[in-house]
């Protein structure tokens, strides 16, 4: 399916699509050492049909930038829960399309295969890009789990039924925890380990942290653009 088609599905056709892409997904070892790590995140504003996408590149381990880029989109798709995929994805690939340097693994801003479905944003996108991807959210979209304790670093398991879905991450103590799930061609293990190596002084990781930096002041900059000629 074509992502410039995602405006002209209903809900049902979308949940039919994830459906398809579920049996798309693969879940397994890495397969080469993570040089550079990828934060991708979109920003827009309540009621508006624009979007702003960014992705960060870092160094890994050491998370230092190595490029950025963003672009400034458009989407009627609704935001239903569940289906943020079809409101993000299309603006996030022609970020991705522009990057100079592909990472070794992307971090998005959302879900894994922590998902009814399994296809949340990062397994969508892993899949489509054939990219090793990890969903970080900052709150339960599906799932059950045992409140970790009030630690750094400690976790539980996020469950759908018998089956693990994910890792529920007290990233600081005193702070929500993050929900992290496997997007595409890592496993569970290996999620959660390099999430942990990205997570500094801040409670989300550092992709995504230098990503929403990044889309929220092009959202902010563009605002008062649009301010300014509707002044002048």
């Amino acid at each position: 399916m074509n992502v410039t088609n995602y405006d002209k599905l209903s809900p049902f056709e979308a949940i039919a699509y994830q459906n398809i892409l579920r049996h798309q997904i693969e879940l397994k070892p890495l397969t080469k050492q993570i040089n550079t790590i990828g934060g991708a995140d979109i920003s827009f504003n309540k009621y508006e049909d624009t979007v702003y996408a960014g992705i960060v590149i870092l160094s890994y381990p050491d998370l230092k930038i190595i490029e950025q880029a963003t672009v400034i989109g458009k989407s009627n798709f609704p935001y239903i829960s569940g289906l943020l995929a079809f409101r993000e994805v299309p603006t996030l690939l022609e970020v991705y399309e522009k990057l100079k340097n592909k990472p070794d693994v992307m971090v998005l801003d959302g879900q894994g295969i922590a998902h009814r479905r399994r296809t949340g944003i990062a397994s969508h996108f892993g899949v489509l890009t054939n990219t090793s991807t990890i969903g970080c959210g900052k709150s339960r979209l599906f799932g059950t789990f045992i409140e970790p304790a009030n630690q750094k670093f400690a976790e539980s398991e996020l469950m759908d039924k018998t089956e693990r879905i994910g890792t529920v991450l007290r990233s600081k103590i005193n702070c929500k925890p993050l929900f992290i799930s496997p997007g595409n061609l890592l496993t569970n293990q290996e999620a959660i380990e390099i999430i942990k190596n990205c997570i500094k002084s801040y409670r989300i990781p550092e992709p995504t942290r230098l990503a929403h930096l990044l889309v929220n002041d092009i959202r902010i900059k563009n605002s008062k653009q649009d301010n300014t000629q509707t002044l002048f």
